[in-house]
C-alpha cells in the first residue's frame, strides 16, 4: 500500500502523485490519496508520520507560510510543531509519501524513487 498526503494545487505534489500512481499501477499496490487540506491530520497522526519520515520534525513544516511567522514557530519544539500543523494544515510540507512503514517528503518528486527502490 502507498499513501500520499497531497495538495492538488501544488505542482510538485501533482507531479509526485503521477509518479506514485505509476508505481502503484506497475506493482499492483493499492493507493490512498489524502488531500490533507480537506482531511487534516491530528497531532497524533502527524507524530506517527514524523516517526516514519526519520528526519527532524522541522522537515515537515513549510516555513514560508504566513501561519509559520504568525505563530512564531522558529523556536518551537516537535510537539508544538505537530500541534501547529494539526491546527493549520497548510503548514504541512508536501507531498509526503508513505510506503512500507517509511515516509519521504517528495520535493523534488524524483526523490521518491529512492523510497520505492529501497524495497
Amino acid at each position: 500500500m502507498i499513501t500520499i498526503y497531497h495538495n492538488p494545487r501544488c505542482s510538485k505534489s501533482r507531479a509526485a502523485l503521477e509518479l506514485v500512481q505509476q508505481v502503484s499501477q506497475e506493482r499492483g499496490l493499492p493507493l490512498t490519496v489524502v488531500d490533507y487540506l480537506k482531511t487534516p491530520l491530528t497531532a497524533a497522526q502527524l507524530t506517527a508520520l514524523h516517526r516514519q519520515l526519520r528526519t527532524p520534525a522541522r522537515d515537515m513544516v513549510r516555513e514560508n507560510e504566513e501561519e509559520y511567522a504568525a505563530l512564531s514557530l522558529d523556536e518551537a519544539d516537535d510537539e508544538a510543531l505537530m500541534q501547529a500543523i494539526a491546527q493549520h494544515p497548510r503548514l504541512l510540507q508536501r507531498p509526503i509519501v508513505v510506503y512500507q512503514a517509511r515516509a519521504m517528503v517528495g520535493r523534488p518528486p524524483e526523490k521518491l524513487h529512492a523510497l520505492f527502490e529501497a524495497s
